[in-house]
Parts: C-alpha cells; structure tokens; sequence
C-alpha cells in the first residue's frame, strides 16, 4: 500500500465524477512484451470459447450447459441433474482455488484469463483503436460536432460491435441448445424459429450494451470478484504495484531532468509522466495502491518500462510483487495460508475425483404411486410403481426388464412388454409388483430390484412394498 497522505481516491471509483456522473475512460493503446504475452493468451482462450460447442468427443459435445432439457456436457462427459451433487463440489473447488489464487497472486485472474476483460480489451477495444483511432482521437472525437466524419465512425463502430455481438450470442446460444440445433435453426431459417431468434435479438442486445455502453463498469460495480479481492489480499500477495519506495524517495516524484543527477537529488524515480494512468482501461491511478477497480491488466507495467528505459532508469517501478517484497524487500513466500486453502484444495479435489469414479452409468428410480394402496389379486398383494430409467452412456438399451431380487415375486409391466432406453435419453413407466403376503415380514417392507439389459445388471433400485396391517 502506497504511503501517500492523499486517501481521497478512495471516496469514489474512478469512474464517476465530482458531479457523481460517468466518467468516461479513454486508455491509451497498450504495448509491450506483457501485453504481447496476454495477446498470445486471450486469441487462444478466444478460438477456444468460439469453438468450444462445436467440438464433439465420442459424439458428445465438448461444452454444453442446456438447463432447458436438464443436459449438461463438460469436457465431452454427459452429465444429468442426477449429479448435482458433482456440479456444487466442483462449484465448491471452483470458489475454494479462486480464493487461493487471489490470496497468492491477487487479480491476475481478472486480466489474463476473464471472458469480460478478454472480450473487452483484445476485441472490442482493438476494433475502437482501429476506427476511432487511439486515446487522443477518440478524446477528440469524442467532444467533436456531430459532422460527417463523427457520423461515420460512430455508426460504422456500432454496427460492428452488433455483428460481434450477434456472433458471440450465436456462440452462447450453442452452448445453451446444443451446436447441433443451432445450426439446425440456422438451415431451416429463422421464419420457423421466430421464438429463438428473439432470444438470439435479447442476448446480442445484453452483450452489446456490456462492450459498448456498460464497459469497465462491469469489473467494478456488477463483478463480485473484485469484492472478494478486498477480504482475501494481504500483505504478501502479489499484485500489479507501484514501488512507492523506489518511486517517490525522499521528495517525491518530480518531472524528469537529464541535466541533473537524479539519484543525488532525492528524487524518485517516478518522473509524474502519468501514462500508466491514461493507458489503464479502468482509469485509476495504479501510483495509489491497491484499488478495487484494478484488474492486473499490466498494461501499466508495460508502459512504465517503456518510459524508464527511455530516461535511463531501471525498470519495474511498476511490477508484480507484493506490499513485503516493496517495503521489507522479502521474497514471495508460501505463507501458512496459502498452505490452508491448498489442503482444502487437494481434498475437495480428491472428493471429487473419487465421486467421479463412483458415478452410475445409469440410474432408476421406482417409487409408488402416490396416495394408492395395496390390492388383492387372488394370493398375492399387488403395489402399482412408476419407474424412470436415465440412460447417460452413448449406447442405447433395446432390451430393459426388471427382476425382483428380495422378496420372491413378480414384476408385470404396464403397456409394452419390453423398454427402450436410448442413448443419453430415458425411459418412465408403470409397473405392477406382487408378492405373496408370506413373504411379507410387516405392513411395510424394503424390495430389492435388479435391472437387467438382456443379461447385464446396468443399475439395482430399492423401494418399499405396502401390505395388509397384521394385528397379531
């Protein structure tokens, strides 16, 4: 934390103003060998969130989240609302390595690896650079007369930030129905699917609000990660920071002079050029701290360095390290922790693992049909049951029965003699089960049943079986 008297930024985010009004942020166009490596990354987490429904394994759609029919691919495995309890552990892994990230290296989440700032930054902002031109043009065009020229590029960027908006809702869309039904509503046209293009018209409108108008506001007012930045950071996590010590010296940051001797003067090495403030997509100044609206973007970084080296002065005034390594010059430590959330890691994770190894390719349910009793036919007690048979391999089942295993009697189907169980669909029924009353033990007991694809046991089901009350 910069020991600067000055705490008044704190007041508000940088994005509003002393009106209480909208700031808007103008960032010089990033350059450097960070910002080079973070390119590299985002076109990669790009072409893989673009393709990513339309890659298939063993014909299961690599990613897919269709809450709609309750069907869920993730990493081409197919997973049913049967295994929910595997989506709140791996939520819960999720939430437990987010927290041990930002404990260890704070929000370098956020600016190497996040949707919003991916999107945001290496798509639409480029496509801003390449029509508006960079921070000074756009400020320009900005406060400029609507003549022909702002008419243009103002319109000219409007449409395509829709195109891009309609693509990725498309994209969005493939992962919610399946890329398969997608490009099937694509081929039969949108006059036979006019429900889902209004759909496809909400999502492009939400992310075109989102990357043209809402912006930066997003990592500060509506993300709640940037919330969690502030109780789990301390001393020893790593952040995008300015060295205050190095920066400001003894008198402080001063214009820089290369006719002086500025190491004998006292005064810091930061020259007050303030272009890490202009090239920072969230407006703040990185010279204050740590600050909610920072993302660890290190396009700060880069643009420090650019400077130093071109005044003579070493690099990494403003670097990843965290608050000991500036002040107490200590290296980056594995703290007690960090070891914590680490083991809680592990064993959620081998929870999880071993979960995964005990899941059922398929899963049936019998259950009596609510509010019918017992009847009597001939000698034996009958009970009426529906069944639901869920089917989550990639092979269908042409031949289902049942078998009661415990107690001995009989299971007589309702309708067809045999079930059908395709692949990674199910099957529901009603089912006859009778027993004759000597082989009831009370008025209530537990029934054990198998069921069978041809000679195969694929799944064994327990419920309770209702009989006559005895007195005796």
């Amino acid at each position: 934390m910069s020991t600067l008297p000055e705490e008044s930024f704190r007041d508000s985010i940088g994005t509003i103003n002393k009106e209480g009004k909208r700031a808007w942020v103008f960032p010089k166009k990033p350059k450097g060998s960070f910002y080079d490596k973070r390119k590299l990354l985002s076109y990669f987490l790009l072409a893989f969130l673009l393709s990513a429904p339309f890659i298939k394994i063993n014909g299961h759609q690599f990613l897919m989240f269709n809450v709609l029919e309750r069907r869920f691919n993730i990493f081409s495995f197919p997973f049913w609302p049967q295994d929910f309890h595997l989506f709140v552990v791996s939520m819960i892994i999720g939430v437990v390595g987010l927290a041990l990230f930002t404990v260890a290296f704070g929000r370098i989440f956020c600016g190497w690896f996040c949707p919003q700032t991916i999107f945001m930054e290496m798509v639409f902002r480029r496509i801003e650079y390449w029509i508006d031109g960079d921070r000074g043009a756009q400020i320009r065009l900005q406060k400029q007369e609507w003549n022909a020229e702002k008419i243009r590029k103002r319109v000219t960027k409007w449409i395509v930030f829709f195109i891009f908006s309609f693509l990725i809702a498309n994209v969005f869309l493939a992962y919610l129905v399946s890329s398969d039904k997608l490009l099937l509503m694509i081929e039969e046209g949108p006059a036979l699917h006019t429900s889902t293009l209004v759909a496809l018209l909400i999502f492009t409108a939400v992310f075109y609000f989102v990357f043209a108008w809402f912006r930066e506001q997003v990592c500060i007012i509506a993300c709640p990660y940037g919330r969690m930045q502030g109780v789990l950071l301390d001393n020893k996590s790593i952040n995008v920071a300015y060295d205050h010590v190095r920066g400001e010296k003894e008198l402080g940051r001063a214009k820089f002079n290369k006719q002086e001797d500025r190491a004998a003067t006292g005064k810091g090495d930061c020259i007050d050029c303030k272009l890490c403030v202009h090239v920072c997509p969230t407006g703040i100044d990185i010279r204050n701290g740590t600050q909610l609206e920072c993302v660890n973007c290190t396009a700060c970084i880069d643009e420090c360095d650019t400077i130093m080296e071109s005044v003579g002065l070493p690099k990494g005034l403003i670097r990843y390290a965290s608050e000991d390594e500036i002040v107490k010059k200590e290296k980056f430590q594995f703290t007690t922790r960090m070891k914590g959330y680490t083991a809680v890691l592990a064993i959620l994770i081998g929870l999880l693992i071993g979960m995964l190894f005990l899941r059922n390719d398929v899963e049936a349910t019998i259950l009596r049909l609510p509010g019918q009793l017992f009847e009597h036919k001939g000698e034996n007690i009958s009970n009426v049951y529906t069944y639901k048979i869920i089917n989550k391999t990639s092979r269908e089942f042409n031949h289902v029965t049942f078998k009661l295993v415990h107690p001995t009697g009989k299971i007589i189907l309702v309708g067809n003699d045999e079930i059908i169980v395709p692949k990674e669909g199910q099957a529901k029924g009603t089912i006859f089960i009778e027993i004759n009353p000597a082989y009831l033990e009370g008025d209530k007991i537990k029934i054990d049943i198998e069921v069978h694809n041809g000679d195969e046991i694929i799944e064994t089901a327990t419920t309770n079986f209702m009989g006559p009350r005895s007195f005796n």
